[in-house]
């Protein structure tokens, strides 16, 4: 197993972990049909992505 060269303080271990968080997802509106819908996806309500019907949703 390795040793440590040297010791971190705790301010400087914490200062580190503080950027390890969740990031929320940006969220965009579906043109089609309005619905919430993730950037650079497919609808998941009408299945549009551009313009255009990516996949066909059983309704």
């Amino acid at each position: 197993m390795a040793n440590q060269k040297w010791r971190f303080s705790k301010s400087r271990t914490r200062k580190r972990r503080s950027q390890y968080k969740i990031m929320t997802v940006k969220g965009a509106t579906c043109p089609n049909c309005g619905s919430p819908m993730i950037y650079h996806h497919v609808c998941p309500e009408c299945g549009f992505y551009r313009g255009k019907l990516a996949i066909e949703k059983n309704k």
